[in-house]
């Protein structure tokens, strides 16, 4: 019978190495019952305990598939909220922290789409010539707009599958949160920059013409990964002026500049079986979080490969890192008492909405 739940507080002055041992001693209480999901941009001390590791999506999905009554998802509410929309209902969803967000994904809400939807209106027929879709970086409540709305669901991975699909059904795609995953994406497309435009939601109409709406194949948010924003083309240069025979690899949610000067561009997924698959000796400039390309750094010295980070400046994601040991231990040993702590639940309609969105997604995807 569950009891009434441990307080936070008194973990949040325990030692990295304090909740280490507890950690470990509650898995081994909860079993089969629980299963641990750490994201790629987790802290070590929290990633060494995720019993899978991965993007949100696939994490997500293999949660799912998992005898594990209990989700717990060290990463973002967005992530936390994909794995309750796509678990079974006999599975609880939980966020060590709930103030784990993602800047990204706060830059378009609800509220602002169905504006931007509205005002689209005034201009064309949106249901008939837009298709909406969403990053799956996003709030649950977008998901299921696109749902609604005979849009779709994109990753990093399978963001021009999605967006072929999208114009085979529709003449225009509007695309949010991430302006840049759009932008390299419609690009590698061969969709001309002129033809992408971006969506300011903070002006009337965007910030665009009545002909701008009209001409444009890609209607991009202005959102953007602050993490990714840090990186820029002086980083490759003064890096290729030392190393001129480096490989330089980023994340789509880079800038169009910093893609575009890249060797290699893609998913974090792509980027570690990239640099794992290369040779010995290789060099490699990274584009993308730096607890990533730590861990990648570590993992490939002994082959005798150079992992190097882009930025000067750290930069690591913030609200990735609010997920710590002691915010670990306290879900987990209040579980062991039977009270999940920080469930994320998204409601029944909503959640409906946003895996008819997810679905299309999975069906088209190779």
């Amino acid at each position: 019978m569950a009891v009434n739940a441990i307080d936070v507080d008194p973990y949040t002055s325990l030692s990295d190495e304090d909740c280490e041992a507890r950690i470990l001693a509650a898995k081994e209480k909860l079993g089969e019952r629980l299963v641990i999901l750490g994201h790629h941009y987790q802290r070590d001390e929290v990633f060494r305990h995720a019993d899978f590791s991965g993007d949100s999506l696939k994490l997500s999905r293999q949660a799912a598939d998992s005898k594990a009554e209990y989700i717990v998802f060290c990463g973002v509410h967005f992530m936390a909220e994909v794995a309750d929309i796509l678990s079974r209902p006999d599975q609880i969803s939980i966020l060590p922290d709930l103030s784990a967000g993602c800047s990204m994904a706060d830059m378009a809400n609800l509220a602002k789409v169905e504006r931007a939807w509205q005002e689209l209106s005034q201009v064309l027929d949106p249901d008939q010539q837009v298709t909406p879709v969403t990053y799956i970086n996003s709030a649950a409540d977008l998901k299921a707009f696109c749902g609604r709305h005979g849009g779709i669901v994109c990753t990093s991975t399978n963001a021009r599958h999605v967006l072929e699909w999208s114009f085979s059904r529709r003449e225009k795609v509007l695309f949010f949160p991430d302006q840049h995953l759009g932008r390299n994406t419609g690009y590698n497309m061969d969709i001309p920059l002129e033809d992408m435009v971006v969506w300011d939601f903070d002006l009337p109409m965007g910030g665009l013409t009545k002909q701008q709406i009209l001409d444009a194949k890609m209607i991009l948010w202005k959102g953007f990964c602050s993490v990714h924003q840090m990186f820029d083309v002086s980083h490759i240069e003064r890096f290729k002026e030392k190393y001129p025979d480096a490989k330089i690899i980023s994340h789509p949610e880079a800038s169009f500049e910093v893609c575009q000067a890249s060797d290699f561009v893609g998913s974090t997924e792509y980027i570690i079986r990239t640099v794992h698959d290369s040779e010995a000796g290789t060099r490699w400039l990274v584009g993308t979080e730096l607890n990533l390309v730590n861990r990648l750094h570590d993992e490939c010295k002994a082959e005798g490969k150079s992992v190097h980070f882009m930025s000067p400046t750290v930069c690591m994601c913030s609200t990735m890192f609010r997920i710590d040991p002691q915010h670990l231990l306290w879900v987990l040993e209040n579980l062991v008492e039977g009270n999940p702590v920080n469930r994320i639940s998204v409601p029944v309609e909503e959640a409906a909405m946003a895996r008819s969105a997810l679905q299309r997604m999975l069906d088209i995807s190779p």
